[in-house]
């Protein structure tokens, strides 16, 4: 049961954040520079599936050994963060390499927001899990 609670809180306030974070932060400098690549609705099933994996890394590799060794939240946000930075860090220097349009304020913004996203849903989904268990 506290495999389930881990996972649902950690989506739950990644999920939350990022639909705070693409609205106000991303989608603005994204829409400057590359909007006429941008769908009018954005495909469900694709960021179901990343996000849902994306999770699950960050579940297996920081707050599950976080949680069965009692590390500190300092210590979850860390390695999270990390995880974010590879993740987000791909996507965006990948594209940055071989797209003529995208932008180093693209890559600063989404990089950075993609960052810290992973280390504050890590945490929290570690909080609310220790508080809940």
């Amino acid at each position: 049961m506290t495999l389930v609670i881990l996972y649902a809180s950690t989506v739950v306030v990644f999920l939350g954040l990022d639909f705070l974070g693409l609205t106000y932060l991303i989608k603005p400098v994204f829409e400057r520079a590359i909007g006429d690549w941008l769908l009018d609705e954005f495909r469900v099933a694709p960021a179901l599936i990343f996000y849902a994996f994306f999770v699950a890394v960050v579940l297996w590799f920081v707050s599950w050994p976080a949680m069965a060794q009692d590390h500190s939240l300092l210590w979850v946000f860390g390695n999270a963060l990390l995880i974010g930075a590879m993740g987000y860090g791909t996507y965006e220097f990948t594209n940055l390499a071989t797209l003529k349009d995208w932008t180093w304020a693209m890559v600063a913004r989404d990089f950075t927001w993609g960052s810290l996203l992973t280390g504050t849903a890590a945490t929290a989904g570690v909080a609310l899990t220790r508080a809940l268990t």
